[in-house]
């Protein structure tokens, strides 16, 4: 699965790898290489402008957006199954009451410089437990990691019709069994939309129900020449963030004692 990435591009950067013509952001999003469930993120996505009466007008268009990582469904009774909702199964998304609505027509990507999964090593912490090592997984040429996701917009019943924040968007990526190298790490990776996809991925004309085709728009992450390497457990920490999280240590340097070994606070990985 996907719990942890890093997202440290500027929304000008972005905008300018992603074709975005309509940015829709009040503000920038801080670089964070350790973002975590629930926290902001950016989305690309592509939307359809509304005219009078809030009626379709036009084709759709290439926006980017900041949404919570955590997917609230349209009909959930509060916000805090989104924390539980991080990742959706490619294999069962178009079939899942979670999902199904927003795989049909809110597709989006999820911009990323990589991610981490924890590899669970032969060696034992000071408690006996099996040590969990962290792996940073990115791209070998500094591009933005262009992960699949759906997004939703929640409408907050405590929240009065007039409220600016009355609606949530909310994302999750979707992910993929992982075998060969990248299985090693962990059984599960994040789907990717190549540039010359994206496009047909995003545009919420393009069938749902025709499965076979929207799979063939994405690649799992194995496929894509990533490259993976350790990093320190000081990740596994949410307090914890800056570049140095991603930086490659030798196996057998994983960090401070004091550091967990695995991710705490919002959200586990295994």
């Amino acid at each position: 699965m996907c719990g942890r990435y890093a997202s440290s591009r500027s929304p000008e950067d972005l905008a300018e790898e992603f074709e975005v013509l309509d940015p829709r952001l009040e503000r920038a999003i801080a670089p964070s290489w350790n973002v975590a469930p629930t926290d902001e993120v950016y989305a690309v996505m592509e939307r359809v402008p509304r005219g009078r009466d809030d009626e379709p007008a036009g084709e759709p268009v290439r926006q980017l957006r900041a949404l919570r990582w955590g997917l609230v469904p349209s009909w959930a009774k509060d916000a805090s199954v989104g924390s539980r909702m991080i990742n959706a199964r490619m294999e069962t998304v178009a079939e899942k009451p979670s999902f199904r609505r927003a795989f049909a027509a809110r597709r989006c990507i999820l911009p990323a410089d990589g991610y981490f999964e924890w590899y669970e090593t032969r060696q034992r912490t000071a408690n006996g437990k099996l040590r969990k090592q962290p792996f940073f997984i990115t791209t070998g040429d500094g591009s933005s990691l262009a992960m699949a996701g759906l997004y939703e917009i929640w409408r907050d019943p405590s929240k009065p019709e007039d409220a600016a924040d009355r609606f949530r968007w909310t994302c999750t990526v979707l992910t993929t069994e992982a075998t060969d190298d990248l299985g090693r790490i962990h059984d599960r990776m994040p789907l990717l939309v190549e540039s010359e996809r994206r496009h047909e991925w995003l545009d919420p004309g393009t069938p749902a129900g025709d499965l076979p085709g929207l799979l063939r728009l994405l690649r799992p992450a194995q496929q894509t020449g990533l490259t993976a390497y350790p990093v320190s457990t000081a990740v596994g920490n949410v307090a914890n963030n800056g570049p140095e999280l991603v930086e490659p240590i030798p196996l057998d340097d994983t960090g401070p004692d004091d550091e967990p070994d695995e991710p705490d606070g919002q959200g586990t990985l295994l």
